[in-house]
């Protein structure tokens, strides 16, 4: 249920917060008061179009914020908001905000986090429903009452069989599509994957390789600079009359008449031995390193062509090796399904013709179910409708089925193979025409309440919004239509914008627009009426302060 509404700078209301109850609330006030802004506000909030007339004179933006206590919403409102990316509800509520301001930014929030219209539309369809002369009448459209006759006849678990079929059959021929092409090009893809798959297997490319290959052919490229370069240092260490090896000799005899005269520095004759030790085994490593080079043009060229051929492959198929062997993994796959082409079109016929028979026989059983329904949800409408003034109306459901065919076995959409449309005429001797086609808001609305006072129970959107659904009407009508109302805020929460004393006595909670000036600026205002402030409204919508119209006020709340 919407529990808060709060609207800023919108139209002739400057700030204003309004805390909604449970059940049936009733909307009063003197007309022009500004009643039709609850309605423009609930609208902006739930996604509607900005119109930047609206803001209120002197004001850069306007705002609304709506808190919604979602504990009893059907909706899978956690998992839309997982997948959209809004923050989950804090303690079932779920917080809405659209600001936009004249220069043109339009923003909008879902607990706080930034989202698209799209989004806040999409979920403002499962929170509200409004009714009256607005575009928000999910009931005008026939998908939307093809839902309706399900959820009244039950029909739900019937029609999301047929749905997973019509799902399945669109897999399978997706599937189906993406194997059947004509031959010349089969043949083409044959032979364009059969050559990918052999060029690449017969370089029997492992994965690293190319590292390797790069690192010997380096070496290999530069093998007589470094045979060059390691004999030098061997001449240096050991055969020049000034190497490192001579040098170190005269050392030697040098610090054995240091320690022939100080036995204290046979320390340093230590060290100068240790020195000559790692002098050896550079000798003999530089020796071994010098015996491994060896001038091979052969195998130079051998790496030449290896990297040639793994440098070709990148440039065709991938930027790496990894890329170029995972490209030839995937080739080959595709080469195998292609190959057994024939088979797996046999595979995917034969589950075709399955679902197709599987398709037409829930399809035929879910339009049969629902053509029972159909005079049921009529006649109960129709009873509805009579007790609002409809006396002499007639309600009826139209059906056109399209079944299914050996030519044309999927014909129909996931909904089953029906389309219906709700046709209705008040006027007797006059031709029924379909809902949507309706002029009078007046006479739509109160078929929308007739409506949904038989589907109250199928009904997931947990408000509902009536604007002129007392239009033309008066009387005993106008009772009845405040009846209506009233069960139907048994069952959800209820708004109801009227001018009629009778159907806003139903209201368990009555609010009062008001209008009035300050600083010379009007301002709108919106109350919840104490019970005696109900007698005082109620009777000046029966035609004033008098003592008739106030005591047929207290006795229309009695009641």
């Amino acid at each position: 249920m919407l529990t808060t509404l709060r609207i800023k700078n919108l139209a002739l209301v400057a700030d204003l917060t309004l805390e909604l109850q449970p059940g049936y609330n009733a909307v009063t006030g003197e007309t022009g008061a500004g009643k039709s802004i609850l309605i423009g506000a609930l609208n902006l909030v739930l996604g509607e179009r900005a119109d930047r007339t609206l803001i209120r004179g002197g004001a850069n933006s306007c705002s609304v914020e709506a808190v919604f206590d979602v504990s009893r919403l059907r909706a899978p409102l956690k998992k839309f908001l997982e997948e959209n990316g809004p923050e989950p509800c804090d303690g079932d509520q779920l917080l809405l905000k659209r600001s936009f301001s004249a220069n043109g930014t339009n923003r909008q929030f879902i607990n706080g986090s930034p989202t698209t219209l799209n989004v806040l539309a999409a979920l403002g369809e499962w929170l509200v429903d409004i009714h009256g002369p607005h575009d928000h009448q999910s009931l005008l459209h026939p998908s939307k009452q093809l839902d309706i006759l399900d959820a009244f006849g039950g029909l739900d678990p019937l029609r999301g069989n047929f749905s997973e079929l019509v799902q399945r059959r669109a897999a399978l021929e997706a599937e189906k599509t993406a194997l059947v092409v004509d031959e010349k090009t089969y043949q083409q893809q044959l032979d364009l994957l059969r050559h990918q798959v052999n060029e690449i297997a017969a370089a029997k490319l492992q994965p690293g390789e190319e590292t390797e290959l790069e690192r010997e052919h380096r070496l290999a490229s530069n093998v007589a600079k470094l045979l060059e370069l390691s004999q030098t240092a061997l001449r240096q260490l050991t055969d020049d009359e000034g190497s490192v090896t001579a040098q170190s000799g005269a050392l030697g005899r040098t610090l054995q008449e240091l320690k022939r005269i100080d036995p204290e520095a046979g320390c340093l004759l230590s060290l100068h031995e240790e020195a000559m030790s790692f002098l050896r085994d550079l000798q003999s490593d530089l020796s071994h390193y010098a015996d491994k080079l060896d001038i091979n043009p052969a195998r130079l060229q051998q790496l030449e062509e290896r990297l040639n051929v793994i440098q070709s492959l990148k440039q065709k198929y991938g930027a790496t090796l990894d890329d170029v062997i995972n490209f030839g993994e995937e080739a080959r796959q595709k080469l195998e399904q292609l190959e057994r082409r024939d088979a797996d079109l046999a595979r995917i016929n034969a589950e075709l013709k399955e679902v197709d028979e599987e398709l037409k026989r829930v399809g035929e059983e879910l339009s049969a179910q629902r053509r029972k329904i159909i005079p049921k949800l009529s006649k109960a409408v129709a009873r509805q409708l009579a007790d609002i003034g409809f006396k002499q109306s007639s309600f009826d459901i139209s059906v056109k089925t399209a079944f299914a065919s050996d030519d044309q076995p999927s014909r129909g959409s996931s909904s089953g193979f029906d389309t219906i449309e709700f046709q209705f005429t008040p006027n007797p001797g006059e031709p029924t025409r379909p809902l949507r086609a309706i002029a009078s808001s007046g006479e739509m609305a109160r078929v929308m309440l007739a409506l949904k006072t038989v589907l109250a129970a199928q009904d997931d959107v947990p408000v509902l919004v009536f604007d002129e659904v007392d239009a033309n009407v008066g009387g005993e009508t106008a009772n009845a239509v405040g009846e209506k109302m009233r069960q139907l805020g048994e069952q959800r929460q209820v708004l109801c914008i009227t001018h009629l004393a009778p159907v806003a006595a139903e209201a368990a909670a009555h609010y009062v627009v008001t209008k009035e000036t300050k600083l010379l600026r009007t301002i709108t205002n919106i109350r919840l009426l104490e019970k005696n402030e109900r007698v005082t409204e109620l009777a000046r919508m029966l035609g004033g302060q008098t003592d008739a119209a106030r005591k047929l006020a207290e006795s229309l709340l009695r009641h």
